[in-house]
């Protein structure tokens, strides 16, 4: 078993060690949860959601819409691109 220490501010914020956030996979607004299970608590990272699941949380069970990609979309997409990082 391995432990980490840090120090709570006046503010009620703690750091997380590097260990931790790097065990963790923690980066610049990752979300932690602090689970409680009786006389205990722990931390460990929200779990991310995929979009499937999101799209099953909105829709349902309903199967995506399909998309079609036509030559005249994929060149108007292109031309679009390429106007919008020309060199001026």
């Amino acid at each position: 078993m391995s432990t980490k220490q840090s120090k709570l501010t006046s503010q009620g914020q703690v750091s997380v060690p590097a260990a931790v956030r790097q065990f963790l996979s923690l980066s610049p607004g990752a979300t932690i949860l602090w689970v409680q299970e009786g006389e205990r608590m722990w931390v460990e990272r929200a779990a991310t959601h995929t979009t499937a699941e999101v799209h099953q949380a909105l829709f349902g069970n309903s199967a995506p819409p399909k998309t079609t990609d036509t030559p005249d979309s994929k060149q108007a997409i292109r031309s679009f691109m390429q106007k919008k990082h020309a060199r001026h």
